[in-house]
């Protein structure tokens, strides 16, 4: 696994019941053709997506958030950027936790200061941006990836709000 299978799997998850075809999930998170194809294999192998690849195994990716993210895709906050809030500073989850440490991705026209977070992929942050739906799962994410306990906890629920 690539931690932009992550973005992939969650790009998908964000459509709902919509259907996808692999070049519009290229065009709207700005990763070849050929990377969301061999990503989809990946996630095939890994039991996270049918072999079909239309169906994705909600429980399966929950689990791996839950319990493997941290450790496969560990991040630290870096420097004070500008940039587009996430894990705790974004929604759903700067609804319930007040803080004054902001974590962001870094992002030129972004609009916030904050401490660094490194997204899964490079193009993650203008991807949130055209969809806010996929920006709360990229945001609980990073709030499994670099937050707390009580964080954590939440950010699961979250996710098992969204993905089940």
């Amino acid at each position: 696994m690539r931690p932009h299978d992550i973005v992939v799997l969650l790009k998908i998850a964000a459509k709902g019941d919509k259907p996808w075809l692999m070049k519009d999930l290229s065009i709207e998170l700005g990763i070849s053709a050929s990377e969301i194809s061999e990503s989809l294999n990946r996630s095939a192998i890994a039991r996270l997506i049918s072999k079909d690849k239309k169906q994705l195994m909600k429980l399966s990716i929950l689990d791996f958030l839950e319990h493997g993210l941290r450790y496969v895709y560990p991040d630290r906050p870096g420097s004070k950027v500008r940039g587009i809030p996430t894990s705790h500073s974004a929604p759903p989850l700067s609804n319930e936790i007040v803080s004054e440490d902001a974590y962001v991705w870094p992002y030129g026209e972004g609009t916030v200061r904050g401490e660094a977070i490194e997204p899964l992929h490079p193009k993650v942050p203008e991807a949130c941006l055209k969809d806010p739906k996929f920006y709360e799962y990229m945001a609980l994410c990073d709030a499994l990836r670099v937050g707390r306990a009580r964080e954590k906890n939440i950010a699961i629920e979250e996710l098992k709000k969204r993905l089940c």
